[in-house]
């Protein structure tokens, strides 16, 4: 049976290269599945998990937004950050969280720093959502 290669790259570094059944992808218009024989596409990436299945099992991710491209059996996420589920520190993602939400609380939407904390909440919450799906 034909396989997937899914490659997670972050700015800093090559995430993961694996091979795959089935990737589940937190695109731009909401999850989607890549299996082997996908048509090509290009998506954004918003932040959320990523999952991988292989054999039955399911592996996850989790991305804090990007890009991915698919195309000949390959899945390439561009992520602007990345880590597996079991490594997320969720104390501090939640710290994190509340931190933004109280700079938000100061702010109004004309303030170019209100979409900065904004996006701050919802990549946390995904954070944290990601690793509560361990």
């Amino acid at each position: 049976m034909a396989k997937l290669t899914v490659e997670i790259v972050t700015p800093e570094k090559r995430i993961l290269s694996v091979q795959a059944d089935e990737a589940i992808v937190p695109g731009g218009e909401g999850l989607f599945g890549v299996r082997p024989g996908h048509t090509p596409f290009l998506s954004l990436v918003e932040p959320g998990t990523l999952t991988l299945i292989e054999a039955g099992k399911q592996d996850r991710y989790f991305v804090a937004g990007g890009f991915v491209e698919v195309s000949n059996d390959k899945v390439l996420v561009l992520a602007d950050a990345a880590e597996h589920v079991t490594g997320i520190d969720v104390a501090s993602a939640r710290r994190r969280m509340e931190e933004a939400q109280a700079r938000l609380k100061d702010l109004n939407s004309a303030d170019a720093r209100y979409a900065l904390e904004q996006a701050a909440v919802r990549r946390e919450a995904a954070r944290i959502g990601a690793a509560e799906s361990r």
